[in-house]
């Protein structure tokens, strides 16, 4: 009795142990299904502009929202295992790798702060926020240079004027968005980005130039139109006629540092905003994902640059409104 059980206990860790061998019949011809939406899922995640953005502006769904699409290495994980399939196994590592390439940079410190660096803040202050006095604070205790606000109310811009007005002694405010400074502003306009399709009164941009004692910084604060995700599918036409003319204006300006700050309403990998981001650069460091505030998915509040470097980005505290602050380091050497 005693060798009958030993022999059964043998034969069970033999299983055991051969049940994923590599020579076991099948493991290799088996999965290929899930093999294919490996390779499919690591192209999509490294080229996301091979899928077309008609109809419905797929391409920039998928794009504002790519680095989730790495959780889709989760079920066909499931799916390889149930499978018992070597080859399926072994394609996941093509979405990893598409990944870690893509986004893994964001993970990295970032690099020493400077003396030259400029810190900005960015916020979409909500227009309905019932406590602006508390968000500026909170804006404020990050001890930035410059803030850029979008969504001001006529309501609610004395409390911040009064908030900010201690460490910030300029500021400008065109419609609803406003930028705030330690340093002496001046050539402040309106920008116009406002799509043809919108009749009512409707200002959302601002440039002005910012006297730092590194030089002067050409500045632009810009509230891009709202998408919408229904079933006709990615609504962004208006967003993307206002990322081409704030992208024609900042193309135009004749200062040579840039910074641009604002409620984008897009990711910096949505196509429908590469007339700007094409001729600006973004932050490698950090995620800092922004919207909604209540459980943030995507960064559609951005600070870019020309001939100057955005560091690390990152949020801030919840303030009274659905989006996160979010506050980088700007080298501008």
């Amino acid at each position: 009795m005693a060798e009958r059980a030993d022999s059964g206990t043998a034969s069970s860790v033999k299983a055991d142990v051969t049940w994923w061998s590599w020579e076991r019949p099948g493991r290799w011809s088996r999965g290929r299904v899930i093999a294919a939406l490996s390779l499919l899922t690591a192209l999509l995640l490294a080229f996301p502009r091979l899928l077309p953005n008609r109809p419905g502006h797929v391409g920039s769904l998928l794009e504002a929202f790519l680095p989730w699409l790495g959780l889709a290495v989760v079920p066909l994980l499931a799916g390889a295992l149930l499978r018992r399939s070597v080859t399926a196994l072994l394609s996941l590592l093509l979405p990893l790798a598409a990944w870690a390439h893509a986004f893994g940079g964001l993970f990295l410190a970032a690099p020493q702060p400077g003396e030259r660096d400029l810190v900005v803040v960015q916020h979409n202050v909500s227009d309905v926020n019932q406590d602006p006095a508390g968000t500026a604070r909170t804006l404020a205790s990050a001890r930035p240079d410059l803030i850029a606000l979008e969504e001001l109310v006529p309501a609610a811009l004395p409390a911040y004027e009064k908030a900010l007005a201690p460490d910030f002694r300029f500021h400008e405010v065109r419609g609803t968005v406003g930028i705030w400074s330690k340093h002496p502003l001046s050539d402040t306009r309106a920008v116009d980005i406002k799509p043809r399709e919108i009749d009512e009164d409707w200002s959302r941009g601002l440039r002005t130039v910012v006297h730092t004692p590194q030089g002067e910084v050409a500045a632009y604060v810009a509230h891009l139109p709202s998408i919408r995700v229904g079933a006709s599918g990615f609504a962004s036409a208006r967003r993307d006629e206002s990322a081409h003319l704030l992208g024609r204006a900042v193309a135009a300006e004749t200062v040579g540092k840039v910074i641009v700050l604002g409620d984008l309403n897009g990711t910096v990998d949505d196509r429908g905003l590469s007339p700007l981001t094409s001729q600006l650069n973004a932050s490698e460091r950090g995620f800092a994902f922004s919207f909604p505030a209540s459980f943030p998915l995507a960064r559609i509040d951005q600070v870019l640059a020309r001939s100057a470097t955005v560091g690390r980005i990152r949020t801030l505290p919840a303030t009274g409104s659905d989006h996160l602050p979010i506050t980088a380091r700007v080298a501008l050497g």
